[in-house]
């Protein structure tokens, strides 16, 4: 006897449905799947065998095949766990064929019958909503991930018990509710507070304009200066996420398996910080079947690079592409997927290797050679592609025995908050149709192309005469004219100015002047 329910299979962050085709027929007894499993598909076999004994139903002694289709996509991971078991008590008669068909099945089995949570819930459920189905079963653990899905009624099951209860119709799950603007207030991280921070008002200056036009940037100075406590406070003056930005990055993060049961919703903007002997498959993104990297799972927030010359050259080269195209794509033999990584840049870095290069304080021990060989780890190119480059200076005792408290991050965020209100504004009243498709393609400054920015880049009189005579002077790309008419029109934006005036492009040009030194 043959029955067929749903189940589905991702590729990268996009999926579709799975027919678990399940024919149980007289013959030898044997249990195979087919349908391109990987090892953890085809273990489900023992699984699925305990889970059904062990639950009060009957194993069938006969032969088993489970055929998933499409049969040529591979299918991995226990997610099929739940769909096989159901498939088979379907097909012997002990389930109900025809209510059995009417839902999705996605979850683990334990040896006990219970069921345990799967990685990758809330792209999976989008599937089923984009497939024009409306009906799924997941475990208890993964119940708010499949709920954040409007349109979808999301049943959490405890067991194969119970769900099989529920499934005869002799006892009742109610689709599982959540309150999304509730989840959207909700914050489990403590971020630090700039005014927590002594003294770099340059510095603060340089992150407040990085995060108002979205714009990568890196910092420059010796140890202790407090680069790393700048970074980390960036997160709290950026822009809250919207709920369509919350559900991008918490797909990446479910798939990844990096989603808290607790906290269903990603609804702070991910701060990233890989140690610098993460290999360049860990930062990008890859394998066997291709797995989002820290780029990803930074998406619509910071990746935060310490010591910065010290990661492997090549990872630091594989970082051009999401830099530029705000999309990391994988390439491998049995897949070639693309994945979002629209993310600001943070980088920071010592002077020299020993760190006190140019420091006022204390004498640097590194030879001409060394210090030059440190600092040409960062290629021209990569460089080329960081927006804002500033220094951060060793404190005197002056800024740190200072007891005032500076300005908060909240105030700081209000600023930033408005700068990407006239952003968007700015966007939406000029775009284009083919913009219009996609209204994520322009949200900052920072996602300009060269059409927007002599579009929206418009320069006094005299702002053109400065950068004219700056051009040549700090000998400036074709690509880093453009990223200085960016940054100028970010600080415009954070004074409220409709044109670029010569105090903003001074101010743009000042986080051009490190470059030289780097």
């Amino acid at each position: 006897m043959i029955a067929i329910v749903k189940s589905t299979v991702l590729q990268g962050l996009d999926g579709q449905i799975v027919e678990v085709e399940v024919d149980v027929s007289k013959g030898l007894p044997s249990f195979d799947i087919v349908g391109l499993p990987d090892t953890s598909v085809r273990e489900s076999k023992d699984r699925v065998r305990s889970a059904i004994k062990n639950s009060g139903f009957e194993f069938p002694v006969k032969r088993i095949t489970v055929n998933l289709a499409p049969a040529d996509l591979k299918k991995e991971g226990p997610i099929y766990d739940l769909a096989i078991a159901i498939g088979i008590l379907a097909a012997t008669g002990q389930l109900p064929q025809e209510r059995c068909g009417l839902f999705v099945y996605l979850g683990e089995l334990s040896l006990n019958g219970s069921l345990r949570s799967v990685a990758g819930v809330l792209p999976n459920v989008l599937a089923v909503k984009e497939s024009s189905l409306s009906e799924v079963i997941v475990p208890v653990e993964n119940a708010k991930e499949a709920a954040l899905v409007e349109g979808v009624n999301a049943f959490a099951a405890a067991s194969l018990a119970e769900l099989a209860s529920f499934l005869c119709g002799e006892s009742e799950i109610p689709p599982y509710r959540l309150d999304i603007r509730e989840l959207m207030e909700l914050s489990c991280v403590e971020i630090s507070d700039f005014s927590d921070i002594k003294g770099q008002q340059a510095a603060k200056r340089a992150l407040e304009v990085a995060a108002a036009g979205g714009h990568n940037l890196i910092m420059l100075g010796s140890p202790g200066s407090g680069k790393t406590l700048l970074a980390r406070s960036l997160p709290g003056i950026l822009p809250d996420m919207t709920f369509q930005e919350s559900i991008e990055v918490t797909k990446i993060h479910s798939l990844a398996g990096l989603l808290p049961n607790s906290q269903p919703l990603v609804t702070r903007r991910p701060f990233r910080c890989p140690h610098h002997t993460a290999s360049a498959v860990s930062i990008i993104g890859g394998g066997r079947i291709p797995k989002p990297g820290e780029v990803s799972l930074a998406h619509n927030g910071v990746l935060f690079l310490d010591e910065m010359p010290e990661f492997n050259k090549d990872t630091l080269e594989a970082l051009r592409q999401p830099l530029e195209d705000g999309v990391v794509t994988i390439s491998r033999i049995n897949a070639s997927l693309t994945y979002p990584a629209r993310l600001m840049l943070v980088g920071a870095l010592n002077p020299c290797p020993c760190g006190y290069f140019g420091d006022q304080t204390r004498e640097c021990s590194c030879t001409p050679y060394q210090v030059q060989r440190y600092i040409a780890r960062l290629s021209g190119p990569l460089l080329d592609r960081i927006d804002i480059h500033v220094e951060v200076p060793r404190l005197p005792y002056e800024d740190l025995s200072d007891q005032t408290r500076g300005e908060s991050s909240g105030e700081i965020k209000k600023r930033v908050e408005g700068a990407r209100a006239i952003q968007r504004r700015r966007f939406l009243m000029n775009n284009d149709k083919e913009t219009l498709k996609d209204p994520v393609k322009l949200h900052c400054n920072a996602c300009m192309g060269p059409r927007e920015v002599r579009k929206y880049c418009k320069l006094s009189k005299e702002a053109r005469t400065l950068l004219k005579e700056a051009f040549g002077r700090l000998g400036l790309s074709a690509r880093s004219h453009d990223r200085v008419l960016k940054v100028s029109r970010t600080i415009a934006d954070l004074a409220d100015a409709d044109l670029i005036e010569e105090a903003h492009l001074a101010e743009a040009l000042q986080y051009r002047s490190v470059e030289k030194r780097l």
